[in-house]
């Protein structure tokens, strides 16, 4: 077995819940408070694009905040993550959503059913 991928395979974490492109997903990230305190930030939004593999995978998120788009990378196996909770499963037919960047409201929200309309 190569060396990279050992060294991979024990850094990686395990704990996660298979999501995809699509999907509603709630980010618990932890931030520091102090020297031995932390709390947990959440953020959650639609996951618009997913790369990578292994132990460099990521993921970005996009939520719209006071009519504001915020859009955010996530390495999958950062130790800043506490965990990911899956809110909603979405179905698409693309692997990047960078389209929701122009939609807004129910356009954005409605996933599924808008791709067909294009």
């Amino acid at each position: 077995m190569d060396k990279i991928k050992i060294i991979e395979s024990q850094f990686a974490k395990k704990d996660h819940p298979d999501f995809s492109v699509g999907d509603t997903v709630k980010i618990l990230t932890r931030i520091p408070e102090g020297k031995d305190k932390f709390r947990l930030h959440p953020f959650e939004g639609v996951v618009i694009s997913k790369e990578g593999s292994g132990i460099k995978e990521h993921f970005t998120i996009r939520k719209v905040s006071y009519g504001e788009g915020i859009e955010r990378v996530f390495p999958l196996n950062s130790p800043s993550i506490e965990r990911i909770e899956l809110i909603r499963s979405g179905k698409v037919k693309r692997a990047k959503l960078y389209y929701l960047r122009s939609k807004f409201g129910k356009r954005a929200t409605k996933i599924a059913s808008s791709e067909s309309k294009e």
